[in-house]
């Protein structure tokens, strides 16, 4: 990772109000990048956007619906970016169930207007398009999957993160080759950390159990999950995306960023961890009917390691103590956005401990 490569780029972010995208935003202003978000308002109260300050970190935040292609080309038009983090989604597998339409129409046609808007800019060199590592066509099979696996997808939104690796592709081919433009897909594992309060996601559950003084409900805890920490795949995206900028051909194309194997547990590993932590809380089985997820699920990152130099550093264990620590820290009204930058810089240590990765 090469933090004066980033120093001044002009960087379109979609998402910056969500989880992940937010890390993203605090990241990539840390390293000295003029960031432009534009995404929906933060979809929970609290949130992470909120609770760090991120608008005071940005160049531009615009509160916009991928949907509105007339809106959306304007602004990508207008910033002229150089790099494009796509990260803007229905994110939420129960709610694809309850509303399809709006699943596809945000993850599907909402990349196709940020690709259409990308092909009118004339300045994108490099573009990172975040799925996910359910858009592989899932036969509950032991073996991790690698990037050359079928895509498909029994939910909704499985499906629709299928249907944008598959778009992804269609216009790498179609357009961006001839463009000039590399585009390239990245598919996470199950990500954690502080300031998530999804619904229906296992770690913001927890907290907001131990929050109440309830007792955790949980759906499906023997489905195994590829658990790692945000920073972890964000580190990949950041890489990935200088790379493509440096016209390397080779490297637009999908790519699994996942934990080690070791570190692919299940949902009761998580919940009994955790649970030794604040003793307080604990959980009980939701046996009622509940729509179809994927009960086991692993990520093959060969091609990071051996190709991007991209490598887990933080082991399952010490992934549910930073997020743990960030809750407590948030809960002590302490400083969230200097909290944040210090597990960032936490995270940094652990590039320069290696050989293989230059901070």
């Amino acid at each position: 990772m090469n933090r004066s490569f980033w120093s001044g780029k002009r960087v379109f972010l979609t998402g910056h109000t969500g989880f992940k995208g937010g890390w993203l935003t605090l990241w990539l202003s840390k390293m000295g990048a003029k960031i432009y978000g534009y995404a929906l308002k933060p979809p929970t109260e609290p949130n992470f956007f909120y609770v760090t300050k991120l608008e005071n970190y940005l160049t531009g935040h615009e509160i916009g619906d991928l949907r509105n292609a007339e809106k959306l080309t304007a602004k990508v038009c207008s910033i002229k970016p150089e790099i494009i983090f796509h990260l803007a989604a229905q994110p939420i597998v129960r709610q694809s169930y309850i509303d399809p339409v709006e699943t596809y129409s945000v993850n599907v046609l909402g990349t196709v207007n940020l690709f259409q808007a990308v092909r009118k800019a004339g300045s994108v060199r490099a573009i990172v398009n975040v799925t996910s590592d359910k858009c592989y066509e899932n036969r509950e099979w032991v073996w991790p999957y690698r990037e050359n696996e079928p895509m498909g997808g029994f939910d909704p939104y499985s499906s629709s993160k299928a249907c944008s690796e598959l778009l992804t592709a269609a216009y790498r081919r179609s357009f961006f080759q001839q463009q000039g433009i590399q585009v390239a897909s990245a598919r996470a594992g199950n990500v954690i950390g502080g300031g998530d309060w999804a619904i229906d996601r296992l770690i913001p559950d927890f907290f907001r159990a131990f929050e109440a003084g309830h007792r955790l409900t949980v759906r499906s805890p023997n489905s195994i999950r590829p658990w790692q920490h945000v920073l972890e795949p964000l580190c990949g995206y950041i890489l990935l995306a200088e790379a493509l900028y440096n016209t390397c051909q080779d490297m637009a194309e999908g790519w699994n960023f996942g934990p080690d194997e070791d570190d692919a547990r299940s949902v009761s590993w998580i919940v009994d961890y955790l649970g030794r932590k604040y003793p307080d809380t604990s959980w009980v089985y939701d046996t009622t009917l509940q729509p179809h997820e994927a009960a086991v699920l692993k990520l093959d990152t060969s091609k990071a390691k051996s190709k991007l130099k991209w490598y887990p550093r933080w082991n399952l264990t010490q992934a549910l103590d930073m997020t743990s620590d960030w809750y407590l820290a948030w809960k002590n009204n302490q400083n969230m956005h200097r909290a944040s930058l210090q597990q960032i810089q936490t995270y940094e240590a652990s590039l320069s401990r290696h050989d293989d990765a230059a901070f």
